[in-house]
C-alpha cells in the first residue's frame, strides 16, 4: 500500500509551485502559441525570422537557467530566485500590446524567456528538495499536469476571444491579439503572488561552498544523459513549426487552437499518472519509449496530407510530453546529490536551450532554404527530427544504465 501514489501526502511546496505554474501557463499559452501566427499573419514575417526569434528566446532562457541554478546552489536558497523569474516574465508580457514590428516581439520574448531562465532551475530544485525520492516522479508529473492544464484553459480563453471579436477565424488580426495580451496580465500577476506568499524555503542540509558550471564530479550517467538530450533537441525545433505546418495543411485559426487544446488536455491528464509510473518501473523505460513515440509522431507530421492528420498527431504528441518532461527532471534529481541539483538543473536546461537556436535555424533552412537555395519543403524538418530522436534513443539505451 505504501508504494501507491498518494496526492494527499505531497508537501505544500509541490502544490504551491503547481498552482503558480497553472496560473502562469493560463497567461503564457494565451500568447505564446499565437505569436508565430501574429508574426506570420499580421506582421508578414517569414519562417526564418520566426525561427530566429524562438531560437534566441530559448537560448537566452538556457544561459540564464545555467547561472540561476548555480546561484541557487551557492546561496542555498531557491524560493526568491523563482519568484524573481516569474515576476520578470509578468512585467514583460504587456509590452506585446504595442508590438508593430518583429523587433518588438523579439524584445518581449527575450525578456520573458530571461524570466523563465531565472526561475526554472531553482524551481525544479525546490520541488526536488521538498519531496521524498519515492514520490519524485509523481511530484514532477503533477507539476507538469498543473502547468499543462493552465495551458489548456489559456488556449480556451484565447479561442473564446477570437470567436467573439473576429468575423473570420482564418487569420489572426492585430486588434484581437491586443485584447488577448490584456487578458493575459491578471493570471500572470496572481501566479507571482501565490508563489511569494505560499511557498516555503527549504534549507540545504549540505550547502555547496563553490558550485561550478563544470561537469567534473557529476555522475557519468548524468553526463551521458546530457549528451543524448543535446542530440535529441537538435531535431526538436520549436513547436511554432508544427503550428505553421497545421495552418499550411488547412487548419483555420480556431482549429489550430483546438488542436493545441487537445494536446494540452492529453498532456495534463497523463502527466501525473505517467510520472508516478516512472517511480514504479524506472525513468529509463519511459524516456526511451517517449522518444520513440516522438520520432513516430514527427515522421507522421512529415507525411501528413491534411490538417486533421496534423491534429491527430499533435494529440499523440501530448503522450510523449506527458511521459518524458517530468520524468526527465526526476531523473536529474536521481543522478545528482542535493547540494548540486541547482547547477545540474541549470546544465540540463542549458543543454536543451542552447541547442534550441541551431535546431530552429536548421528547421528554417530545411523548410525554406537560405542564400538562394529554396530548401526541401515543409516536411524536411520533421524527417530530420524523427531521425535525431531515433539516434538519441539508441544512445540513451546504450549509455545511460539503470
Amino acid at each position: 500500500m505504501e508504494n501507491k501514489p498518494n496526492l494527499r501526502r505531497l508537501p505544500r511546496n509541490v502544490w504551491v509551485v503547481t498552482a503558480t505554474s497553472f496560473l502562469t501557463d493560463i497567461s503564457s499559452e494565451m500568447l505564446v502559441n499565437l505569436i508565430p501566427l501574429f508574426l506570420a499573419n499580421v506582421l508578414g514575417a517569414k519562417t526564418a525570422v520566426i525561427g530566429l526569434i524562438e531560437g534566441i528566446a530559448e537560448t537566452t532562457a538556457s544561459l540564464m537557467k545555467l547561472y540561476s541554478g548555480w546561484l541557487s546552489d551557492k546561496l542555498g536558497k531557491r524560493k526568491w530566485l523563482t519568484v524573481l523569474g516569474y515576476g520578470l516574465s509578468t512585467i514583460a508580457k504587456p509590452f506585446l500590446y504595442f508590438a508593430n514590428a518583429w523587433g518588438w516581439v523579439l524584445g518581449v520574448r527575450f525578456a520573458d524567456r530571461l524570466g523563465k531562465g531565472v526561475r526554472t532551475a531553482p524551481r525544479d530544485a525546490l520541488i526536488a528538495a521538498s519531496i521524498d525520492e519515492k514520490q519524485r516522479g509523481l511530484a514532477f508529473g503533477l507539476h507538469r499536469a498543473g502547468d499543462t492544464l493552465g495551458a489548456f484553459l489559456g488556449l480556451a480563453i484565447a479561442a473564446a476571444i477570437i470567436w467573439a471579436t473576429q468575423k473570420t477565424d482564418s487569420l489572426l488580426t492585430h486588434s484581437t491579439f491586443q485584447i488577448i495580451v490584456l487578458a493575459s496580465i491578471l493570471p500572470a500577476a496572481l501566479a507571482v503572488l501565490v508563489l511569494a506568499l505560499g511557498a516555503r524555503e527549504i534549507a540545504l542540509e549540505k550547502k555547496s561552498a563553490a558550485p561550478s558550471f563544470r561537469l567534473a564530479g557529476l555522475d557519468k550517467r548524468f553526463k551521458f544523459f546530457l549528451l543524448t538530450v543535446v542530440l535529441f533537441t537538435l531535431g526538436n525545433s520549436s513547436d511554432a513549426f508544427i503550428i505553421l505546418r497545421a495552418q499550411e495543411r488547412g487548419l483555420t485559426l480556431l482549429q489550430v487552437l483546438g488542436m493545441l487544446m487537445t494536446f494540452n488536455l492529453i498532456y495534463a491528464v497523463l502527466s501525473g499518472p505517467l510520472g508516478a509510473l516512472s517511480d514504479k518501473i524506472g525513468r529509463r523505460k519511459l524516456i526511451i519509449g517517449g522518444w520513440i513515440a516522438y520520432g513516430l509522431v514527427y515522421l507522421g507530421f512529415a507525411l501528413s496530407q491534411t490538417g486533421g492528420q496534423v491534429w491527430t498527431l499533435f494529440a499523440l504528441y501530448g503522450v510523449y510530453y506527458a511521459a518524458v518532461e517530468g520524468t526527465a527532471k526526476a531523473l536529474v534529481a536521481d543522478l545528482v546529490p542535493a547540494e548540486k541539483r541547482g547547477t545540474a538543473y541549470g546544465l540540463y536546461n542549458a543543454a536543451i536551450g542552447l541547442t534550441a537556436l541551431p535546431a530552429s535555424l536548421m528547421a528554417c533552412i530545411l523548410w525554406q532554404g537560405v542564400f538562394g537555395w529554396s530548401g526541401l519543403g515543409a516536411a524536411a524538418p520533421f524527417f530530420f527530427g524523427a531521425g535525431m530522436a531515433l539516434l538519441a534513443g539508441i544512445l540513451f539505451w546504450r549509455l545511460v544504465k539503470a
